[in-house]
């Protein structure tokens, strides 16, 4: 069995798929927490992909949209069956449009609100009794420098990763007298298939694995007070 910072915690990851959520569950697992992803298409690659053969049979990864609520619900359902409630939580799943405001549209918009911020709030919703019922754990959601500033031809992830700060900040209020540590992460440029479609021809400046590094720190290492925060990694 793994050993680690998490031994014996329960992660639950969205987006495991590839980039930033693969790197962040993978690396969540090889600390010793039994983790949970969750990607919109089984036939892609995924987190556990990553891991010894012998060391996957503590995680699980299942199908889920994360758009919508009902296949949250059968998410949340296996997860509770199989490795039950939860002590850290990873929002991460999310889209990126490239248009410019005027041609953008109505259904694309829509669309890209509710993968990058209406998805934060029903998984958070589906696990959150569960997380009340222990008296601690953390939620970390994946917002970005486009949280944090403008840039043009992405107006609704940049809207959506707004909205992610300012519901991290509202969630960690609501939840510190419950224990529960609400913290975002706010990546730059980092080298995604993401970034090759929001910005082509950008270099990126960190791998998806250093930002998982940051998550981890969240995870099992930040102060219990730390929470509310959204943490730049850019310069």
């Amino acid at each position: 069995m793994s050993t680690g910072k998490l031994t014996g915690k329960v992660a639950v990851v969205t987006g495991v798929s590839r980039g930033i959520g693969r790197a962040i569950a993978a690396l969540l697992a090889s600390e010793g927490a039994a983790v949970a992803g969750c990607a919109r298409r089984m036939s892609a690659g995924h987190f556990l992909d990553d891991l010894d053969e012998a060391d996957c049979v503590r995680h699980l990864v299942a199908a889920c949209d994360v758009r919508y609520r009902e296949e949250v619900t059968r998410f949340r359902e296996l997860v509770l069956a199989r490795l039950g409630p939860p002590d850290i939580l990873v929002n991460n799943a999310g889209i990126v449009a490239r248009a410019s405001i005027e041609t953008l549209p109505e259904e694309v918009w829509d669309d890209v609100l509710t993968a990058n911020l209406k998805s934060v709030f029903l998984v958070t919703q589906a696990f959150l009794p569960a997380m009340r019922e222990r008296g601690d754990g953390r939620i970390i959601n994946l917002a970005s420098i486009a949280g944090r500033q403008g840039t043009p031809l992405l107006g609704a992830y940049c809207a959506a990763k707004h909205g992610v700060v300012g519901l991290t900040r509202a969630l960690a209020e609501e939840l510190r007298p419950d224990g529960i540590a609400v913290n975002a992460l706010c990546p730059g440029s980092v080298a995604t298939e993401m970034l090759a479609l929001g910005r082509p021809g950008a270099k990126p400046e960190m791998t998806p694995a250093e930002v998982g590094r940051v998550a981890l720190f969240l995870a099992a290492d930040a102060p219990p007070a730390m929470t509310g925060q959204c943490v730049d990694i850019f310069g």
